[in-house]
C-alpha cells in the first residue's frame, strides 16, 4: 500500500468498467513491415475499469468492487487476478463473445510510448439488465470507464448507473479512454454525458479534443465550467487540478524511468480516487495519483506489482 494515503476510509469504490487480457509485445525502434521485428512478449490481465480498481486498492482503498463483462475463455483468470489484487469482482459472463484483448505495441525508446489495437469483445457487452441498484450499498465514489461509452448496450449501462449513483448522492467519475473512440463517438455526445458529472480526468490530449483548445491548461478550466472537477494527466508533465472555472493548479510528476506506459492513467485514477475516499483533498489526490503514475511506467503491463513480483 502506498504509504502516502493514510486517511480514515469512509466508504467503497465502485468501478463499472472494462475486463480485457493485454498482449504487450516491446520492441525497439520502429516496426519492419513484411518481416520480422524481435520483441519481448507478455500476456498480462488488463483493462482500464479492472486496472483503476487495482491501482485503487492498492493504494489504499479497503473496498473496492468491479462490474465488468467477461468471455467464458477467460472468465476464472481474470476473477482470480482482481481478488488477489484486492478487488471484489462482479463479471458477467457473456454467453457469446469471447474476453475483449488488447495487443499494446510498446516502443522501449526513452519515452516507451504504446499503441493498442482493441478487439473489445465482451468487455463492451456491458447493458442495463447487468446492473443492480444494489451494487451502490455502501459505496462512496462511482467510477466509470470511458470506453463505455463507446458502444449503444454499455453506454446505456453507463447511463443506469450514473442516473442511480446521482439517486444516491454518490459523486460520480468518469476518464474519457481514448482519444481516437472519442472521435468516433463525437465530442457533443460526451460532453452531453459529461455534464451529469462530478469529477472528469482527461488526458491532456483529450482535454484539448474535447474542448477544442490548443493549450491544456485553458482547456482543464473550461471542461471545468462543465464538470465541477477536473483533472488533467498530463504524463511527465504532471496534472492540472481545475475546480469550476478557477485558476488551474499544476501537481507535478514523480520522477520515473518508463519501461511502458500501458496503464498509467489508470494507476493515476485509481489512485487519486483511492486518495479522495481516503479524505484528501483534490490537489493531495492528485500528488498521489502522479505517484502511482511514476510507479506504474516502470513495470510491463498495467496493474500494480502483488507481493513477490518484480514487474
Amino acid at each position: 500500500m502506498d504509504q502516502g494515503v493514510t486517511a480514515q476510509r469512509s466508504g467503497a469504490l465502485l468501478v463499472v468498467g472494462d475486463v480485457v487480457t493485454d498482449v504487450v509485445a516491446r520492441h525497439r525502434g520502429p516496426l519492419a513491415a513484411g518481416t520480422d521485428t524481435a520483441a519481448g512478449i507478455r500476456t498480462v490481465p488488463g483493462g482500464a475499469g479492472a486496472n483503476v480498481a487495482c491501482w485503487a486498492a492498492h493504494t489504499g482503498c479497503a473496498d473496492v468492487r468491479l462490474l465488468g463483462r467477461v468471455g467464458a475463455d477467460a472468465a476464472a483468470w481474470h476473477e482470480r487476478e482482481l481478488v488477489a489484487a484486492g478487488v471484489r469482482p462482479r463479471l458477467v459472463v457473456d454467453p457469446t463473445a469471447a474476453t475483449g484483448t488488447v495487443i499494446c505495441l510498446v516502443d522501449t525508446g526513452a519515452a516507451a510510448e504504446r499503441t493498442f489495437l482493441t478487439d473489445s469483445g465482451a468487455s463492451l457487452r456491458l447493458e442495463p439488465a447487468d446492473w443492480s441498484d444494489a451494487l451502490l450499498d455502501g459505496v462512496a465514489r462511482l467510477h466509470l470507464s470511458g470506453y463505455l461509452l463507446f458502444t449503444e448496450a454499455s453506454r446505456k449501462l453507463a447511463g443506469t448507473a450514473l442516473a442511480a449513483a446521482r439517486a444516491r448522492g454518490v459523486p460520480v467519475s468518469l476518464d474519457p479512454a481514448s482519444a481516437g473512440f472519442l472521435v468516433r463517438l463525437g465530442v457533443d455526445r460526451f460532453l452531453a454525458f459529461a455534464e451529469r458529472l462530478d469529477v472528469l480526468l482527461p488526458s491532456r490530449d483529450e482535454a484539448c479534443l474535447l474542448t477544442g483548445l490548443p493549450d491544456p491548461v485553458d482547456a482543464a478550466a473550461k471542461l471545468s465550467r462543465l464538470v465541477p472537477l477536473v483533472v488533467a494527466k498530463a504524463g511527465a508533465d504532471g496534472a492540472l487540478v481545475v475546480r469550476s472555472g478557477s485558476a488551474p493548479v499544476r501537481v507535478p510528476a514523480a520522477p520515473a524511468a518508463p519501461r511502458d506506459t500501458t496503464g498509467a492513467g489508470d494507476a493515476f485514477t485509481g489512485a487519486f480516487l483511492a486518495a479522495l475516499i481516503a479524505g484528501a483533498d483534490p490537489q493531495e489526490a492528485a500528488a498521489q495519483g502522479c505517484r502511482a503514475g511514476a510507479q506504474a511506467v516502470e513495470r510491463v503491463g498495467g496493474r500494480p506489482p502483488r507481493m513477490g513480483d518484480t514487474g
